[in-house]
């Protein structure tokens, strides 16, 4: 991936990073480069597969092709939805470029800004689900955390008021 653009989108496969996966693609990609979805699980006891073997450091990139797959996502316990694999598709075929996903687990706020150095991501576009100042206090917001300590530019594809 040497010299090639490597932007970064957090999916967590909900409404609103779907809203940030769509903006990416209509604003920043262009022919050639790299999509890179990163997506967080919660730290857990994974005793099979291959969670166990990536815990610490993510698992590896997983081209579009294999993370189409239901048998091959099943063992990093990720479900992607349809929609995501439709733009994502989509977005390869005509745009001319590559989509990796790479899977973390625990904290979402530090393996996202873990992903940006390791991988290394150019830029980075995370959806934000529009908590409130009360909710944003107490459950800590991970778009507010990732732009304040990411060390690329971030993007914040903000939940339109009027959105659910």
């Amino acid at each position: 991936m040497d010299g090639e653009r490597r932007v970064g989108v957090a999916v967590d496969f909900s409404a609103c990073s779907i809203k940030a996966l769509k903006w990416a693609i209509d604003n920043v990609i262009r022919k050639g480069d790299f999509l890179v979805l990163i997506a967080v699980r919660p730290e857990g006891d994974y005793e099979d597969g291959e969670m166990q073997l990536w815990q610490t450091t993510g698992s590896p990139l997983i081209p579009l092709v294999e993370f189409s797959d239901p048998n091959t996502m099943r063992k990093y316990g990720i479900k992607p939805d349809a929609e995501t694999l439709d733009i994502v598709s989509t977005a390869a075929a005509q745009k001319e470029i590559n989509v990796l996903l790479k899977i973390y687990w625990g904290d979402a706020r530090e393996k996202i800004c873990e992903a940006i150095d390791h991988i290394p991501i150019t830029c980075l576009i995370i959806g934000n689900r529009g908590l409130g100042k009360l909710k944003r206090a107490i459950l800590g917001s991970v778009s507010n955390y990732v732009v304040n300590n990411g060390s690329c530019p971030v993007t914040v594809v903000k939940k339109a008021d009027h959105e659910n």
